[in-house]
């Protein structure tokens, strides 16, 4: 660490991000200060750019997917040590009541997030607890272990359906969560996924992983599959889940866009529909998504850029005007990074 400041990308209200000049963190004791090597920008940080998430309040700094280096530990930290490469669970709950107890963390009443409820990476530097710490295995990169959280979730939507490998699962959404469901559910053995997206770039994507790509459900009669995933989060997705798996199916909702929706309760009570909302992960969701990244299961790499933190705010607006193909932009304090920014001024 040189000096006493680091840079941070500040969002300062809706459409409005800036970099400023801030103070170090200083870990806590049981807290690492992490050097932020990688950070992805999420769909749920997009809608708070815009001012449409109620968790992400100006002045913020946002990003909660990333990895970096131990720059520095605090008292009563025991297991990692300055250099170490790690990534991080930036769910963080209180470890003691019922759900913290029986592996349900991600509904622990006292859960806060990274990036949202306390200063994220969107930084030089962020400080977070050694709980939520994860060390990267040698071979695994910078990349993987900041695209570990968001597979996390995708691991966590399948755990909740309880997915065999016969199952028709249809996924509605090809952004990174979607896309990391197709490939969690690869690994439980599925060879017949549904990907539907209006973006046919994103797309191109899902046949590339091996899913079956459509912009609409035309071509499939009520009650084709066996499960479905919501991954967009508005009232036409949320019902045409429910239209399309069969009596006896299963429905995953993920998706935060929409806060109110009308659903057909009744036919879902005729017809035995299993509906589940799907927060977040639990430790045991991350922990699979990382051991699954370590062994090469999944790989979103070929679809990711980078871009300097600086240029964040342009990333942002570039991932809601279309993002073309491309599953992530990963943010970083390098100013050169493979001259992946030309990929994203050629796409722009």
């Amino acid at each position: 660490m040189s000096g006493s400041v680091m840079k941070a990308l500040i969002y300062e209200g809706p459409e409005l991000m800036n970099m400023r000049e801030l103070p170090i963190p200083s870990p806590r004791p049981g807290e690492v200060l992490i050097r932020v090597e990688r950070v992805g920008i999420c769909g749920s940080e997009l809608s708070g750019y815009l001012g449409h998430n109620s968790l992400r309040k100006p002045p913020l700094i946002m990003g909660h997917e990333f990895a970096g280096m131990v720059a520095k530990t605090g008292s009563d930290v025991a297991k990692l040590k300055s250099g170490d490469r790690v990534t991080v669970n930036p769910l963080i709950t209180c470890g003691e009541c019922r759900y913290c107890t029986t592996g349900s963390a991600q509904l622990c009443a006292e859960r806060s997030l990274v990036g949202a409820h306390r200063p994220g990476a969107f930084a030089e530097y962020v400080a977070v607890p050694e709980k939520n710490v994860y060390l990267l295995e040698d071979h695994v990169s910078f990349d993987e272990g900041a695209l570990a959280e968001p597979f996390a979730v995708a691991v966590h939507l399948c755990r909740l359906l309880q997915l065999d490998p016969t199952d028709r699962l249809l996924i509605l959404g090809a952004g990174p969560i979607g896309l990391f469901t197709l490939q969690a559910a690869q690994v439980y053995g599925l060879k017949n996924i549904v990907v539907v997206d209006l973006n046919e770039e994103r797309l191109e994507i899902v046949e590339e992983l091996g899913g079956v790509s459509k912009t609409s459900l035309r071509d499939y009669e009520v009650g084709s599959f066996d499960a479905a995933v919501d991954a967009v989060g508005v009232e036409i997705t949320r019902l045409q889940c429910l239209e399309y798996v069969r009596p006896g199916g299963s429905v995953v909702f993920s998706g935060l866009h929409q806060n109110e929706t009308n659903l057909p309760v009744n036919d879902a009570i005729r017809n035995e529909i299993k509906m589940f909302g799907a927060f977040s992960n639990s430790p045991l969701d991350f922990e699979t998504a990382l051991q699954w990244i370590s062994e090469g299961r999944v790989n979103l790499l070929p679809w990711t850029i980078h871009a300097p933190l600086e240029e964040g705010s342009v990333c942002f607006e570039k991932l809601i005007s279309g993002p073309g193909k491309v599953a992530k932009i990963m943010l970083t304090l390098q100013k050169q990074v493979e001259g992946s920014m030309n990929l994203l001024t050629q796409k722009a």
